[in-house]
C-alpha cells in the first residue's frame, strides 16, 4: 500500500543549495514515504545518476520514489512511478511502457482534466493549483479548496492537494477532501527539513483523525 499523505518534491533550486539526495534523507528520517524527483535542468545522464542514488535510498527506506516527467529516467532507475502534467507525455502511453504494476499520477486542475486522467488510467491525480504558488512559474490559476472538493466528488481514486500548501492552510486542504498533499518549498526550502516533514505529517494525520 503506497503512502500518498506527504509526498515531497525534490527541487534543488529551493533547496538553499542542498542536493536531491540530502532533501530526500532529512525527509525521509523524518517519516516521508513518497520521493518526487523534479529537476529541470540536469543533463539525462546527471538525472539518471541522481536518481539511482535517490531509488538506492528509497528501496533501502522502504520509500517510494516517483520521477517527474521523465519516463526514461524512471524506466532507467526502476522507479516506482511517474508524475506527468498535462502537457507532458500522456498516462495511457506512459502505462504501456511502464507496466501495470507501476505508479502513474495526473496533475488535473479541470473537472475535464481530472476525468481524462482516471480515463487514461492514473493512479493517483495531482489536484491544483489549491492556492497561488512561486514554486511552479507554469503553475496557472489557483482553484481554491472549492474547485478541490468538486474533483474528489467526481472522481474515484485519490487525490493529492499542491500548490502553495503549507502548515497554516493544511488542515483545509484535508478537510477538503484531499487524500495528501504535495510540497516543495514547505519542506525543501526550510533550514530544517526534518523538522518540516515532522510537523506537516503530524498535522496530516491529525485532520485525518477529525475528519
Amino acid at each position: 500500500m503506497i503512502d500518498l499523505r506527504l509526498h515531497v518534491l525534490t527541487d534543488r533550486k529551493l533547496s538553499l543549495g542542498r542536493s536531491h539526495l540530502e532533501v530526500a534523507q532529512a525527509a525521509i528520517d523524518a517519516g516521508a514515504r513518497l520521493i518526487q524527483f523534479r529537476e529541470k535542468e540536469m543533463s539525462t545522464r546527471e538525472m539518471v545518476e541522481t536518481a539511482r542514488q535517490l531509488r538506492k535510498l528509497t528501496r533501502e527506506s522502504g520509500a517510494t520514489l516517483i520521477v517527474n516527467d521523465r519516463l526514461d529516467v524512471a524506466l532507467a532507475v526502476d522507479a516506482d512511478g511517474i508524475h506527468v502534467g498535462q502537457d507532458d507525455l500522456p498516462a495511457q502511453i506512459a502505462r504501456e511502457f511502464l507496466g501495470a504494476g507501476k505508479i502513474i499520477g495526473v496533475s488535473a486542475s479541470t473537472l475535464d482534466e481530472a476525468l481524462r486522467a482516471v480515463q487514461d488510467g492514473a493512479d493517483y491525480l495531482g489536484v491544483g493549483p489549491v492556492f497561488a504558488t512561486g514554486s511552479k512559474a507554469d503553475a496557472g490559476v489557483p482553484i481554491g479548496l472549492e474547485g478541490l472538493a468538486a474533483i474528489k466528488r467526481h472522481v474515484s481514486i485519490p487525490i493529492v492537494a499542491i500548490g502553495g500548501i503549507t502548515h497554516g492552510n493544511l488542515a483545509d486542504v484535508i478537510a477538503a477532501g484531499a487524500d495528501g498533499v504535495a510540497v516543495i518549498s514547505a519542506v525543501v526550502s526550510q533550514a530544517d527539513i526534518t523538522a518540516a516533514t515532522r510537523h506537516l505529517l503530524e498535522t496530516i494525520d491529525r485532520s485525518v483523525a477529525q475528519q
